[in-house]
């Protein structure tokens, strides 16, 4: 397959809002024909949590809990569970569904552009691997998940080492166009991502907390040191680059582009219609 190039953005730290609407602005824009595919990186300022398009949060957030550690709240327009995005780099791909060699299927596309992610860990010395549940119950279980929380276990295609889950992502397919986008952990508070979940008792919260540390790990405990966003941006780029055979080139928004993201932000992501919906 004949090299393409995609548009790299780095929009840096900003607000979860603003985040999860430069993201549907760019699945717009791509789908109209108006830019080609995209790899974007970027972080959250304040550090927030996002919910998945189908969660309640009433039934499975503490909201109050979120207030006290003053973090950002927000509900993506994909599926999946709670995400803390505080230690990490957040990376979104936005391609095409009719893009060359792209699977037609959701997990088998999943796979194909989670192989960034694969190359990524590689290039940072992680022996990384796909999670492909075999058993039918694991299949069943992700069907039914026991828990709000996204690092609970891994689904198929996401990224483990050492049958830890490393980074979790969320997908969906609007206009033609697949958005896929998730979280690389740098490093992981165990503690403040239980506590921002409701949980039918203590005990329950207690064997949360312990699975959590049995199935999930961040890459700072991995590589026995601190890696930095640049480090690990240089890294998913470089992978995203190998695995999709791509070039990847800077692309900046133009003023009214970041006009019409803010009125995104403004009228869904920031609004607690939006967000407080179920």
């Amino acid at each position: 397959m004949e090299m393409r190039t995609w548009h790299y953005i780095n929009s840096g730290k900003c607000s979860g809002p603003f985040n999860m609407a430069l993201d549907e602005a760019l699945l717009e824009w791509h789908s109209k024909g108006e830019m080609g595919p995209v790899l974007r990186f970027y972080e959250w300022e304040p550090a927030t949590l996002s919910i998945g398009y189908f969660q309640s949060v009433s039934k499975e957030v503490d909201m109050e809990q979120v207030r006290h550690h003053q973090l950002g709240f927000v509900r993506r327009p994909t599926g999946g569970r709670g995400v803390l995005h505080e230690h990490e780099l957040t990376y979104s791909v936005i391609v095409n569904e009719d893009y060359p060699n792209m699977p037609d299927t959701v997990t088998e596309a999943y796979r194909v552009i989670s192989g960034g992610l694969l190359e990524g860990f590689r290039n940072l010395g992680l022996d990384a691997s796909f999670s492909v549940p075999k058993s039918k119950e694991e299949r069943q279980n992700l069907k039914n998940p026991g828990s709000a929380v996204c690092f609970d276990a891994p689904s198929w295609y996401e990224l483990v080492v050492e049958g830890k889950k490393v980074a979790g992502s969320a997908q969906t397919r609007q206009k033609g166009v697949i958005l896929q986008h998730g979280a690389i952990l740098l490093s992981l508070d165990e503690e403040k991502l239980i506590s921002l979940f409701k949980f039918k008792s203590e005990a329950v919260r207690e064997r949360m907390r312990i699975g959590l540390r049995e199935k999930a790990v961040a890459i700072d405990q991995l590589a026995g040191r601190a890696v930095s966003p640049k480090e690990a941006e240089a890294a998913f780029s470089k992978g995203f680059e190998k695995s999709l055979n791509i070039k990847l080139e800077p692309y900046e928004l133009s003023d009214a582009q970041l006009q019409y993201v803010k009125e995104i932000e403004q009228k869904k992501y920031g609004n607690d219609d939006w967000t407080f919906k179920k």
